[in-house]
């Protein structure tokens, strides 16, 4: 086997796991019950899908055109970056504007944080 070779198995392995990660992310969408459920499973697992699939097409260019592509990381570190925090905002916000959780729920750690008086 010649390492071009090898990378693309690895390419091809990292593009794999950022699918599945993606899939699970959609079923989660469709899925759970609530929003906060919802925004959990598309900025955890659909960040790591990208992230994945990312690193993948760095590599892909890395190894094909031995050109480092600045844009390609840059575009994983911003979905790094962004994802979680706008699931994060998107659960606060519909919080704040009183939309109920799952009756299932359990524990709701912002509305005791709130009566606790820490924000």
């Amino acid at each position: 086997m010649t390492a071009t070779m090898i990378f693309d198995l690895i390419t091809g392995i990292f593009t794999i796991i950022g699918v599945f990660f993606t899939v699970v992310a959609a079923i989660g969408l469709i899925r759970l019950p609530d929003i906060y459920s919802r925004t959990h499973a598309a900025s955890k697992s659909a960040t790591l899908g990208v992230m994945f699939v990312l690193f993948a097409a760095v590599l892909h260019v890395y190894v094909d055109e031995r050109v480092f592509d600045a844009r390609l990381l840059l575009g994983l570190f911003f979905v790094l970056l962004t994802a979680p925090v706008g699931g994060h905002l998107i659960s606060r916000a519909a919080h704040a504007k009183g939309v109920p959780l799952w009756e299932k729920s359990l524990q709701d750690a912002l509305k005791e944080d709130k009566d606790k008086g820490i924000e």
